[in-house]
């Protein structure tokens, strides 16, 4: 069972020397050294010590914020972790998942998230029913307008123009002509 290190600061200007020294005192077999911002996405360092893991090794960071950006980013690296039987310390918030009480404060996180989550979607579904009892509508606006579509039937009907060329006189895309005139291939065609 080994005890992996992950330091990171988020540009080169710093450094990670009072991260190297907390975990130094633990002491780790191997620490992991990263100047990204937690924001990234790819950070080749993390993956690096995620990979190097094994089952019942434990992966420490001076703080949780040197792990993940967001409470979200934070629970999914950490639910990874526990899915690989990893487990996961913070020194300066002292959790430990390797204990009961670290296991429960994680559980909690989750649930806050999950909770943040449902009140986000709440707000979305509450803001978009107004809008629709006020007369608004949501969504992205008609490419086509009932004027377009018209000058798309004349178009097809009355000459020998593709769907394509149409579409093109119009200002749209093929695509979105169909999309808003699906009997555009029997026009173009002469069945319709």
């Amino acid at each position: 069972m080994s005890i992996i290190g992950y330091a990171r600061v988020s540009t080169r200007d710093q450094t990670t020397a009072l991260q190297i020294d907390a975990l130094a005192k633990i002491p780790c077999d191997r620490v992991f050294e990263e100047a990204a911002s937690g924001a990234q996405r790819d950070r080749p360092q993390l993956k690096a010590a995620l990979e190097y893991l094994r089952p019942g090794d434990t992966l420490v960071v001076w703080k949780l914020d040197r792990l993940a950006r967001s409470l979200k980013q934070l629970i999914e690296t950490i639910e990874l972790l526990d899915q690989r039987q990893v487990g996961f310390r913070s020194l300066t918030e002292s959790i430990d998942t390797t204990t009961p009480t670290g296991r429960l404060i994680f559980q909690i996180f989750g649930a806050l998230a999950e909770f943040e989550r449902g009140l986000i979607r709440e707000r979305t579904q509450a803001g978009l029913a107004s809008a629709r009892a006020q007369g608004r509508l949501s969504g992205r606006p008609l490419k086509m307008t009932e004027k377009d579509i018209n000058a798309a039937k004349a178009l097809l009907a009355g000459t020998d123009l593709t769907v394509d060329e149409a579409a093109r006189r119009i200002g749209v895309s093929a695509s979105t002509l169909y999309r808003h005139l699906p009997s555009a291939r029997a026009v173009a065609r002469g069945e319709a």
